[in-house]
């Protein structure tokens, strides 16, 4: 008993309600589609919070805002394409332009009083944990200024985007170019092509969009190509227009939308249905995939000729979905135009005046355009230092690796939108953002009001879900050989950007946290005393104390589907 007693006396009751939330600040990393979700979730269900978002740029948007590039615009419908919470019934288009994708962002933001969190031209620089009063210390630069200060919080978000750090393709010579040098990312909207000779390095998704956008514009195209890839008719083809082309909503429709909320509920989730039924095509050996290729395959030879030296070249012969699809409506008729030339070649070089390939041939022209993507490292654009000074960059320099897309080992309170092993591949992001907010708002709220001091998965939950992910991967299409950026730009090698299973698995797993796979540290040592004073925070505030009888199946509806 002496020992009973001795405890009682050192451990002291702390006198707050139940689920009183702790104070905490949260600090996010990007203002685009996913750091404009998280303050409004922020915003609508946490309390005793104050938070901020930095953002590098000079206005919120994201990639919508950094890439202006002729032709963009979102290769999903856009009535998947937006925010449940802020629901737009008018569109003009099916697949919406990059400019109208952008003003709905920063209309969203605008309407919902979110701006008020965001410090533009605000780079953060480095950020670093530590384990003593359980804060990240970010390094923010004013871009503005130029004045460096440190901010503290207890919990930090990266939502800077995956697809963010572009990069110049690794071409020797190509600071040697002496025409107009630009990269799709980071396009100068004072640039003409009237008239001009006009190169693309690339033939994903930036340059499909591109070339016919600038073909009628320039003297002549010319369209480097490194590898052959799938180009198909548009995602979600039963509701765009014939042959899987783009069209214009009419007032009529978008008036029907905006006065019948339960018809358009059911339009827009028709069109996700269609996207979210594809996943048996990745499976290596399936009928669908067989389909899916014999069917393509006549589709691109049809558009470039059958016996044409184009379609004898272009036509891949890896599986559809081995690198992600590339929608190309207008693409394959504009390789066929008689100012468009295709160069198949290995480029050797860049030279003053052009780009020399392996056969030795030299090709002159005015502009080069770089339509050659991202960093995909997966390393953060600053460095992270967690636990025990672990950098989070070097942590992915071998594989990077991390627990279900949100977080990662030695990072205690931090997450991460679409890290490795993420739906990157599974239709539009932005449903994927609001669960993933989801998400992290109850591991927050968990943490803020059951008096945690810090959580992170642990290495022993990262390396099984790795592991799961090896294993399950060879018998999809996505883990063949084909150069892709599933595989961090290789041919072969592990699937490390793709979640492993269908978008419908996605969320079905991201529903509910399992707790059980992360590291609890506690802020007291005794680890019932957010307990508190023995009341309940629903009766200090007065609020309904029979809640439990109006939904007593409530507790059920995670459980059965």
């Amino acid at each position: 008993m002496a020992t009973v007693n001795q405890s009682q006396a050192s451990y002291v009751i702390e006198e707050h309600p139940l689920n009183e939330p702790r104070p905490i600040r949260i600090i996010v990393v990007g203002a685009g589609a996913a750091g404009i979700n998280f303050a409004y979730a922020t915003k609508k269900y946490l309390r005793n919070v104050t938070l901020v978002i930095y953002e590098k740029n000079a206005a919120i948007g994201g990639t919508w805002l950094e890439n202006k590039y002729p032709g963009i615009r979102c290769d999903n419908p856009s009535h998947n394409y937006q925010l449940s919470w802020s629901l737009n019934p008018n569109w003009s288009e099916f697949y919406a332009t990059g400019p109208e994708i952008l003003r709905y962002f920063q209309d969203t933001a605008k309407n919902h009083d979110l701006e008020k969190y965001v410090k533009l031209k605000h780079k953060v620089t480095g950020t670093v944990w530590s384990e003593e009063d359980g804060t990240w210390t970010v390094d923010v630069q004013d871009e503005a200024t130029g004045e460096v200060f440190k901010d503290r919080g207890e919990f930090l978000i990266n939502a800077s985007g995956f697809l963010n750090n572009w990069k110049w393709p690794d071409v020797p010579g190509l600071k040697t170019f002496e025409g107009q040098l630009v990269h799709t990312a980071n396009w100068k909207e004072d640039i003409s092509l009237q008239g001009k000779k006009v190169a693309i390095i690339g033939n994903g998704s930036t340059a499909i969009q591109l070339l016919p956008e600038i073909q009628s514009e320039a003297q002549q195209v010319i369209n480097f190509i490194r590898s052959p890839t799938w180009i198909t008719p548009s995602f979600a083809q039963k509701h765009a227009g014939p042959g899987g082309t783009n069209f214009q909503y009419s007032k009529e429709q978008k008036k029907e939308f905006k006065n019948d909320p339960i018809k358009f509920s059911k339009y827009r989730k028709a069109i996700e249905e269609e996207i979210s039924a594809t996943f048996g095509l990745v499976l290596k050996d399936s009928d669908a995939q067989a389909q899916a290729k014999a069917l393509l395959t006549e589709y691109m030879k049809h558009k470039l000729g059958k016996d044409s030296l184009l379609a004898n070249r272009l036509v891949p012969d890896f599986g559809v979905l081995c690198r992600r699809a590339s929608p190309g409506i207008g693409y394959l008729e504009a390789l066929n135009e008689e100012n468009v030339r295709v160069v198949l070649d290995p480029i050797d070089s860049v030279v003053k005046d052009g780009i020399r390939v392996k056969t030795g041939e030299t090709i002159p022209f005015d502009v080069l355009i770089c339509a050659t993507g991202f960093d995909l490292s997966w390393k953060p654009r600053f460095p992270i230092l967690g636990l025990h000074g672990t950098n989070l960059q070097a942590q992915y320099d071998v594989r990077p690796i991390g627990y279900l897309g949100v977080c990662a080992p030695n990072m205690p309170n931090y997450f991460v939108y679409f890290g490795p092993n993420s739906p990157l591949a599974h239709g539009s992001a932005l449903p994927s953002f609001e669960h993933i907010t989801t998400y992290m708002i109850r591991m927050i709220y968990k943490a803020q009001t059951e008096g945690y001091h810090s959580f992170e998965p642990s290495a022993k939950a990262t390396s099984d879900f790795t592991e799961h992910c090896d294993a399950f991967f060879p018998r999809t299409i996505w883990s063949t050989k084909c150069r892709s950026w599933f595989k961090g730009g290789r041919e072969d090698g592990p699937v490390y950007a793709l979640h492993p299973g269908s978008r419908a698995h996605w969320f079905h797993m991201m529903n509910e946290p399992r707790y059980e796979d992360y590291i609890w540290k506690s802020t007291n040592k005794n680890r019932f005393a957010y307990l508190g004073n023995g009341f309940s925070l629903r009766e200090v505030e007065g609020k309904d104390m029979t809640w439990f009888l109006d939904e007593p199946e409530a507790g059920y509806k995670p459980v059965f589907y």
